[in-house]
């Protein structure tokens, strides 16, 4: 998937957990928590927007089961769109090649 089209994504689903009802919210983040954690252990200390685009490609099913751990009792905190979107979102701000908003070329 090229990355234009996956931060697209990731833009939708942190705009879907900021416009979520207040009280969805906690589960909501609970859940993106702890799906940027897992991102964090899968890909480690420095990594690429290409290699975090890799990751999105290769499928997100994982992170439904981190949901349903994460929130037994809200189904809606599984909505992998929101949630799982979010947290790529969340973690690319972290990449090495990526700056005030958008990708750098190294």
């Amino acid at each position: 998937m090229p990355f234009e089209n996956a931060i697209y994504q990731w833009d939708e689903g942190r705009r879907r957990l900021r416009d979520a009802p207040t009280v969805r919210r906690p589960a909501l983040e609970r859940v993106t928590d702890q799906i940027v954690a897992e991102l964090r252990r899968r890909l480690g200390g420095r990594f690429t927007t290409g290699e975090l685009a890799d990751l999105y490609e290769q499928g997100t099913d994982w992170c439904l089961d981190l949901a349903v751990a994460a929130a037994p009792e809200d189904p809606h905190a599984w909505d992998s769109g929101t949630v799982a979107d979010a947290a790529f979102s969340r973690y690319l701000r972290e990449a090495s090649d990526y700056a005030g908003g958008r990708r750098i070329d190294e």
